[in-house]
């Protein structure tokens, strides 16, 4: 497998309930390491603009006021395999149906509040890391 990169997002869910470290254990267990990180505070703009591609679905407004409700921490992830490692990392996006020991399954309170973003295929991974980052950034 190649080398790549993703983008990894730890809600304001668990970033309110101080989960950061264990999740961020899972990510490091799994061999994923992490080269960039920052905690940030998004505005409601900011994250509408992040899942733009979700506009016209009915959760839309929902998830942007959630995602603005408190602070998340936005990273990169690096591995063999990166992205599908990160998305067997976090698990299914209903907690329900995300196997026992992934982030999802432990962590979520709901389908919404489900702890963590994750990018799923390479040129998103691309465009959401250049949304939060510039390459000065990403150090390995």
């Amino acid at each position: 497998m190649a080398t790549e990169h993703t983008l990894s997002i730890i809600k304001p869910d668990a970033t309110k309930r101080n989960l950061t470290g264990k999740i961020n254990a899972k990510f490091e267990d799994a061999g994923l390491r992490i080269v960039a990180q920052k905690r940030i505070q998004l505005t409601k703009a900011q994250a509408g603009e992040f899942y733009k591609v979700h506009a016209e679905r009915p959760f839309y407004d929902e998830l942007c006021e959630f995602m603005a409700s408190g602070p998340v921490v936005v990273q990169v992830l690096e591995g063999d395999g990166a992205i599908a490692k990160n998305r067997e990392v976090m698990g299914a996006t209903n907690p329900a149906d995300a196997d026992a020991g992934t982030i999802r399954a432990e962590f979520s309170e709901s389908v919404g509040e489900n702890s963590v973003h994750g990018s799923d295929a390479p040129e998103t991974a691309r465009e959401e890391i250049a949304y939060f980052f510039s390459g000065l950034e990403i150090v390995g």
